[in-house]
């Protein structure tokens, strides 16, 4: 079993192959792929994916059975573009053929100025350049009787959760923030499309829908909220509509907008399948710090509307993060976060030290804050997280609660509560009467022991 990453850092890219692949076919083309960063781009290597498989592509899991390897990129950060160009230049050393795409796609001479033997490059979300790319390099041979794709497409996740993409794009202009710039304005799905993709997963197997996109709270807005085949583009409507399907469901990167209140007592009714769990990136706590940020600052208001929440469901829980050692942020501004942080006690919490990121606005700013003092911040900020995320899972000690099961191996099984997203949040770890659990499965355990992040417990 593996332990919850001790720093908890939301930036950390995974690489990410098919967690299925079958053997190739004599003369069938194959196509690796390695996928990098935040769930919204692993959404998209599943659909550039299942394009190549829907078109006779067998999906290789490994450097060595590929005819050619994609990378998907990350470009959020500088430390997240270093491990970029580090896996396109592990893939070229292993396979030779490499194709990029993704977030660090959009800028083409910054990968090709390190790497210039890359085939082809592309941006985010360019799915049919990307096969235009697979096609030059590897074309296509496909057998219809043959080749043949599950209903649900190819997943990199396991087979019992799915991400569920419902919007591309953000309309904010944070000044530390380039994904605008990247991905574009907000562009939401259909309600009906959303509804549909997620009816097909349920009916495979998936046991939780973990709703996902740019500002989740936001979606329906560019299309003014339209209702089509019975369902609405408003984030409520949606929560609701997927709710009902008998699936966990759980929402991230959710802005603080005052609607986001209507979706509380949907969470607080157990029947509704809305999980009580909001992922929410507060970023700060001081006023000016938030200003500095180009980001709404209220965070006083934003206490009361915490409360305001847990009042109406009190098992919710409230991941955020935050950035530290922003331009300017002096030590008071500083131990305002910490204090709002004692206030505010929220459950899971994660933190960037500030970096500099490309064409970002927060670059220009004055006072940039010495790497030293960052890292010192970051650990006193982690120490109290820390502090607090022990205290609220050592009150949870005796209580019985449901948990999904993800994986299973000699050792015991590797769960998670409702209140720990897959590999951001904590664990459950049974290690004593698993032998008959399987992953997807959800049981209830009683918690007999904690620590700083993951629980034990005992099936009951």
């Amino acid at each position: 079993m593996t332990q919850n990453p001790p720093d908890l850092r939301p930036d950390l890219a995974h690489a990410r192959v098919p967690r299925a692949a079958d053997a190739a076919r004599p003369g069938q083309p194959t196509i690796g792929m390695v996928s990098l960063g935040c769930p919204k781009a692993l959404v998209d290597s599943e659909r550039i994916l299942t394009r190549l498989r829907a078109e006779g592509y067998a999906i290789s899991p490994d450097y060595a059975g590929a005819e050619a390897v994609i990378v998907n990129t990350c470009g959020f950060l500088d430390s997240a573009k270093a491990e970029s160009l580090d896996a396109i230049g592990e893939a070229l050393r292993e396979n030779g053929r490499v194709i990029v795409t993704g977030c660090l796609g959009a800028e083409p001479d910054y990968i090709t100025g390190a790497h210039p033997k890359v085939l082809a490059v592309t941006g985010p979300h360019q799915y049919e350049q990307v096969l235009d790319a697979v096609h030059t390099a590897v074309p296509p041979a496909p057998d219809p009787f043959v080749d043949l794709l599950p209903a649900t497409g190819v997943s990199l996740t396991p087979r019992h959760y799915s991400y569920l993409k419902i919007s591309e794009g953000c309309n904010h202009k944070c000044k530390f923030c380039i994904i605008p710039d990247m991905r574009g304005k907000l562009a939401s799905r259909p309600a009906h499309a959303v509804i549909r993709e997620a009816e097909k997963l349920v009916e495979a197997g998936v046991r939780e829908l973990l709703v996902i996109s740019q500002d989740t709270s936001a979606y329906g807005v560019d299309i003014r909220h339209r209702e089509d085949r019975g369902h609405r583009a408003h984030i409520t409507d949606l929560a609701r509509d997927l709710g009902a399907l008998g699936a966990w469901v759980r929402l991230h990167y959710v802005y603080p907008y005052p609607h986001v209140r209507d979706l509380i007592p949907i969470m607080a009714d157990p029947a509704s399948g809305l999980l009580p769990y909001l992922d929410i990136p507060f970023q700060h706590a001081h006023p000016d710090v938030l200003r500095r940020m180009a980001r709404p600052a209220a965070a006083a208001r934003t206490l009361d509307e915490i409360a305001a929440w847990r009042a109406t469901c009190p098992e919710i829980t409230l991941r955020s993060t935050f950035i530290v050692g922003y331009p300017g942020e002096t030590e008071a501004e500083f131990q305002t976060l910490l204090d709002w942080l004692d206030e505010a006690q929220l459950d899971r919490v994660g933190c960037f030290r500030y970096e500099n990121v490309e064409g970002a606005r927060s670059n220009a700013l004055p006072d940039h804050v010495a790497e030293e003092v960052k890292d010192e911040r970051f650990a006193r900020f982690m120490e109290k997280a820390q502090a607090i995320s022990a205290a609220k899972l050592e009150a949870r000690i005796g209580q019985r609660i449901d948990v999904i099961v993800d994986a299973v191996d000699d050792e015991g099984a590797t769960c998670r509560t409702k209140a720990d997203a897959p590999e951001i949040d904590g664990n459950l770890f049974i290690d004593a009467g698993f032998e008959t659990l399987e992953p997807g499965q959800i049981v209830t355990v009683e918690v007999d022991e904690a620590s700083e992040y993951d629980l034990w417990g005992r099936p009951v």
